[in-house]
């Protein structure tokens, strides 16, 4: 009897711990929903086997540490400790090389935890929540570390450019379909666009109005990023979309007050404004080889966020 009750409590204990995980890669896309979760998984495996258990992997380590660290037990629980790991688990693996790669990657989730908490603390006072921002940091500074330490192999892919030799490339055409699915991919840095479906309906999955906000901010962002005169590779690529997309979600439905009519405008203009922050996100970190991540997606939000302590109604 009594060893059915540790085994029913150990069953119970997993369950749990795999239930908030699966929520902790759904809260990349500020979504608190497991199927969401679990279908997102599916989206990255299908691109990636490999990629798919680093994801996982990645969002269990940022939810034991949340768990094992004493934090709070509902934000554990809303998978709010995986998201920063998901996302620094996924980059490291693909933007670094070399025998180390997978161990380097899955401390970086780890650290990605420890970083969250130490933001949450840092911004308590503020209001403003801290979104992607552990992970862009904790990314760009482990890239940089390969200049210095050999365990550290950057991808090829990864190639710092002089902006003096810097040539804008807006031949071809826009394959409007592909880049919209390939936009909501990028969240996750999958160039799929199947991929991208599921991803789209792992949004729906959790909420119609996360669905639309998200098709909102995307096609938004190929259309301004197309009018600017934005490269077609990248538009294609969704490059251009993937910022867009969280930060009309998250202006527009998450982080919106009660009431507030003007929400969804204000959501479509913080997507637009991501297409030149991207733009300028990126070129600033072209020297150094470094992708853009979701910072114009922080950048934006945080810019609207704080406005409406001010302009309430924004």
């Amino acid at each position: 009897m009594q060893k059915d009750k540790r085994t029913s409590l150990t069953y119970r204990m997993f369950l749990s711990l795999m239930k908030s995980s699966l929520k902790g890669i759904s809260q990349v896309i500020l979504i608190e929903n497991a199927v969401s979760g679990f279908i997102i998984l599916m989206a990255i495996t299908i691109y990636s086997y490999h990629l798919g258990v680093i994801t996982l992997s990645s969002a269990i380590i940022g939810t034991l540490i949340g768990k094992l660290g004493g934090a709070n037990e509902n934000c554990v629980n809303s998978g709010l400790y995986g998201y920063n790991s998901v996302l620094t688990g996924i980059a490291l693996t693909l933007f670094l090389t070399g025998p180390s790669q997978w161990i380097i990657a899955l401390v970086g989730a780890a650290l990605a935890a420890i970083f969250s908490a130490a933001m949450v603390h840092f911004m308590r006072n503020t209001g403003i929540p801290i979104l992607t921002f552990p992970f862009i940091i904790l990314t760009w500074f482990m890239l940089l570390v390969s200049y210095r330490l050999k365990a550290f192999q950057l991808s090829p892919g990864l190639v710092p450019q002089d902006l003096l030799h810097w040539n804008l490339n807006i031949a071809g055409k826009v394959n409007w379909l592909e880049g919209s699915f390939k936009g909501i991919g990028q969240i996750f840095f999958l160039d799929s666009t199947i991929s991208g479906m599921l991803l789209f309906i792992a949004v729906f999955w959790a909420g119609w109005k996360y669905g639309l906000f998200a098709i909102l901010g995307n096609a938004f962002a190929l259309l301004i990023s197309y009018g600017l005169g934005g490269e077609h590779s990248l538009i294609i690529m969704g490059l251009y979309g993937y910022n867009a997309i969280l930060t009309c979600i998250a202006i527009s439905m998450v982080f919106k007050e009660e009431h507030n009519r003007l929400a969804p405008i204000s959501g479509v203009i913080a997507a637009c404004l991501t297409v030149p922050l991207t733009a300028g996100v990126a070129t600033w970190l072209l020297p150094y080889g470094l992708p853009a991540l979701t910072m114009p997606f922080v950048l934006s939000t945080w810019l609207f966020l704080g406005a409406r302590k001010v302009l309430p109604k924004l």
